[in-house]
């Protein structure tokens, strides 16, 4: 059965390499196997068919290309579109049917098409005002699984940028979120530019300055308050990895030319949307370059969190763009169909696809 077979798709060259090698095949044929995934997105190894028919029947006893079609997808008004992706994550990849999903999102704007991924399912970092730390936590995503949702999209070719902002905390997945940005900027993967990729995290502790050494994507930073207390409050985490220590550490590199820091900051009402917080982020901040993303607060359900208005939020931008930092207020998209930021979940597909016991 072709769910029983080992996935080509999510290694990289050297991988592909030494797992041909294995087969008897000539090293060149990793390669060639690259090229057809990663370059012409091949969908079985039958269409590779630079490699010799023994060499594709010997593969196809073992391994399968392995990507796998969303199963449901949803249109926003106002274009957003959000897919449910089939994952391996829960369960040994030889083990048959995947029986968990995850959720992403493509957000066509213009001339740019962003794909916000998943790197778990659910979450284990609880923040207050998540709906897929609610879910819990159910598994990593292999770089197959993460690699699949840009493969296997149907929007691909328009894509202009990834980020790594849909379910789960990527630092918490990290071997498996570097090696898709492995593939993706690599030469003999998709060859994107690292510009085109923005990683999240609210900070992890020696992960975060493992990613920044290894890693020339993007950063963004869920800050969300300035405050330790208050943001311990909101992100559980911020009691390993302070926001002042993910500063401390994000000071110690270079986002003058290519690659840009960014902190992501939900509004809530008359909580953290003053001039006193406004203030204190641009202490928190002096001396690193870098831009601030205020996002409006989509309510999720028993969530005591309150949501500001416009007005305060244009009022808070303002001010910090006036001081320095560079801010804007990013524009919500796909609310009505649940895609909009911190809305994901996929609990209850993954509830009703897992087997009796």
């Amino acid at each position: 059965m072709e769910a029983q077979k080992k996935v080509l798709m999510g290694m990289t060259v050297d991988e592909l390499k030494e797992t041909v090698k294995a087969l008897g095949m000539p090293a060149f044929t990793g390669g060639q196997i690259a090229q057809w995934m990663y370059q012409k997105h091949a969908t079985s190894i039958d269409q590779m068919t630079n490699l010799s028919k023994d060499n594709r029947e010997r593969l196809k006893q073992q391994f399968t290309v392995g990507s796998m079609p969303p199963r449901e997808c949803q249109r926003s008004a106002d274009g957003t579109v959000k897919y449910l992706f089939p994952v391996r994550c829960a369960q040994h990849e030889t083990a048959g049917e995947p029986t968990r999903f995850v959720e992403t999102v493509y957000i066509p704007d213009g001339e740019r098409a962003t794909l916000c991924v998943s790197c778990q399912v659910g979450c284990k970092m609880n923040c207050l005002f998540c709906q897929t730390g609610k879910q819990g936590f159910d598994g990593n995503l292999t770089a197959a699984d993460i690699l699949n949702q840009i493969y296997s999209l149907p929007e691909r070719e328009s894509l202009t940028n990834v980020v790594f902002m849909g379910q789960g905390e990527p630092m918490d997945n990290l071997e498996a979120v570097l090696k898709t940005t492995t593939i993706l900027t690599g030469k003999d993967g998709y060859a994107w530019s690292p510009k085109r990729i923005t990683v999240s995290s609210v900070g992890i502790k020696h992960k975060l300055k493992r990613f920044l050494d290894e890693s020339e994507c993007h950063v963004a930073i869920s800050m969300h308050s300035p405050i330790h207390e208050q943001r311990q409050e909101l992100i559980p985490a911020e009691k390993a990895m302070p926001i002042e220590d993910i500063v401390a550490l994000l000071k110690q590199y270079d986002f003058t030319h290519q690659r840009r820091c960014s902190f992501e900051y939900i509004c809530f009402g008359g909580m953290n949307d003053s001039v006193d917080y406004a203030k204190a982020i641009i202490r928190l901040l002096n001396g690193l370059e870098c831009r601030v993303n205020l996002i409006s607060f989509h309510e999720i359900p028993d969530s005591p969190l309150p949501g500001s208005d416009r007005k305060r939020m244009e009022a808070f931008r303002d001010y910090l763009t006036g001081h320095g930092i560079f801010t804007t207020i990013r524009a919500s998209r796909g609310q009505d169909i649940l895609a909009a930021c911190g809305l994901l979940s996929t609990a209850a597909q993954n509830k009703a696809h897992k087997p009796a016991t």
